[in-house]
């Protein structure tokens, strides 16, 4: 009689273990340790996320998979291939760069954050992110969705008595939940006309659906999505975005803009490619709608908020992010219609990549601006240059790349390698969009960097950069300026190995 007993690989499920570890590790020392050594605490939970990134390099020599059915070794939970190290990576790299982050933000708050309580909602946050993409059943998805995303509202609302923060965290929590009812019910749908919950088998049961079945099935596939497309921040599910960033800390604003994204994306990757792709008839035209509705709603939005001299920097990022996920959207539709859609695919990875490093780096810079001037207006960093020449340039640099100009050239690499992805899936009419809203982007990009150079309003006032932030900056600066030398790189190293 064979054992029910799963065998685990804890090698291969050591990165978001690890993560969770060191999360409840450092919940339970705040407990015995005093006020004046709470910093001891973010830097052990820097430590740890940096651990579990490292983590990744025994993955790399092969792919590896655990609990698996007892009888079929080929149908597993958690699969560590090529797609989930990178996804991975991602997640854990911008866990750590938020981090980073974190640990000035903390001390800088003018609400005192619960320190004990906020490294363990990141490093749980983390944890569950870093599981997504590993997720090879969708039972799993959804926990580790929303073990990514419980953690997250509590970190946006945890500036206690802050009206904005509470604010923001109420329409976060809303608006999630509902779209994961709404993708439960569509799970739900797909159980009844599969009769299983692994992804490949539900690939392999939903061709051979009977005709009755047919639109509970389709009905399915689409609701289904819609707990992803959430995650993506992909209009119409876009309406959160802009009030939380702006409520949150910043650092979580930073993790929520690509972090958040890595895990809607994953996860949208996985159920589309992977367990419907007899339905991506239905799927590929939703999702090139989607994308093309998300990149244009995103661009206009942030343009509209150069319409005052007060917007918010944060605003601004955020309403640019959801603009980004319009163009992360693209290579997933087309894979819909290509002969080649790992390639497809792996356009959307290398761009998140790209994203992940020159956003992140935006952001340490507002955090920088944000140090002296808690109001973080698009005019407070007007001259920045003379107060500090090496953030405004580094600024400048990553809003060039995010509007895919030289010198930004992995910006520029990024955008054509998507723009390829649509026109070879013979999606002209969106590569058509999507050029239009690159132009549009240009505006609010060039405007905000020429704004860096001009002469201050007053006399500049220079500001020593702490550690944490200096290193969050040079992190994010080296990746961007070697990828921008390289960025063949990161097409070689976003090859994705689904299929």
């Amino acid at each position: 009689m064979s054992s029910l007993v799963q065998s685990v690989d804890w090698l291969a499920i050591a990165p978001p273990t690890l993560a969770a570890v060191v999360g409840l590790v450092v919940l339970v020392a705040d407990l015995f340790i005093g006020d004046a050594r709470k910093a001891v605490l973010g830097w052990v939970s820097v430590a740890g996320l940096a651990a579990s990134a490292l983590m990744l390099l025994p993955l790399l020599d092969g792919d590896r998979a655990t609990f698996c059915l007892t009888g079929d070794a080929n149908v597993c939970s958690y699969t560590a291939d090529r797609f989930t190290l990178v996804i991975q990576f991602l997640v854990l790299g911008g866990a750590l760069l938020a981090a980073l982050l974190s640990v000035t933000a903390i001390k800088d708050a003018d609400r005192e954050l619960p320190e004990g309580e906020y490294w363990f909602l990141l490093l749980s946050s983390a944890a569950g992110a870093a599981l997504l993409p590993a997720s090879r059943d969708l039972a799993t998805l959804i926990v580790a969705l929303e073990v990514a995303s419980l953690p997250a509202f509590a970190l946006v609302g945890i500036k206690y008595g802050d009206r904005k923060s509470s604010e923001a965290a109420l329409k976060f929590f809303l608006s999630s939940v509902t779209a994961t009812a709404v993708s439960l019910m569509g799970i739900s749908f797909v159980y009844a006309t599969t009769g299983t919950l692994y992804l490949t088998r539900i690939a392999d049961k939903i061709q051979k659906v009977d005709g009755q079945f047919d639109t509970l099935a389709q009905t399915g596939v689409v609701l289904t999505l819609v707990g992803f497309a959430f995650k993506t921040a992909a209009v119409p599910f876009h309406f959160w975005v802009p009030d939380t960033y702006v409520g949150a800390p910043l650092p979580i604003a930073a993790y929520l803009s690509v972090v958040g994204k890595a895990v809607g994306f994953s996860g949208l990757i996985l159920v589309t490619v992977v367990a419907f792709p007899s339905y991506a008839d239905v799927w590929g035209p939703a999702l090139a709608a989607l994308a093309a509705l998300t990149m244009t709603v995103g661009n206009v939005g942030a343009l509209r908020q150069t319409a005052t001299r007060a917007y918010s920097a944060v605003r601004l990022l955020a309403w640019s992010s959801v603009g980004q996920a319009g163009y992360l959207l693209v290579p997933i539709a087309a894979a819909a219609y290509s002969k080649d859609a790992e390639k497809a695919i792996g356009s959307t990875v290398a761009y998140a990549l790209m994203y992940a490093a020159v956003n992140l780096g935006a952001f340490a810079v507002a955090a920088v601006v944000g140090r002296r001037s808690r109001l973080n207006r698009i005019s407070d960093y007007r001259g920045l240059y003379a107060q500090s020449p090496l953030s405004a340039l580094l600024l400048g640099f990553f809003l060039l790349c995010l509007a895919g100009l030289p010198p930004g050239i992995i910006g520029l690499f990024a955008k054509v390698t998507v723009f390829s992805a649509a026109v070879d899936a013979g999606l002209g009419w969106l590569a058509v969009v999507m050029a239009v809203n690159v132009v549009i982007a240009l505006f609010y990009y060039l405007q905000w960097t020429t704004l860096l150079f001009r002469a201050p309003e007053g006399e500049p006032v220079k500001h020593r950069v702490p550690a944490p932030l200096t290193a969050a900056l040079a992190l994010t600066a080296v990746l961007g300026i070697a990828l921008s030398g390289a960025p063949q790189l990161v097409l070689r190293f976003s090859a994705t190995g689904l299929f």
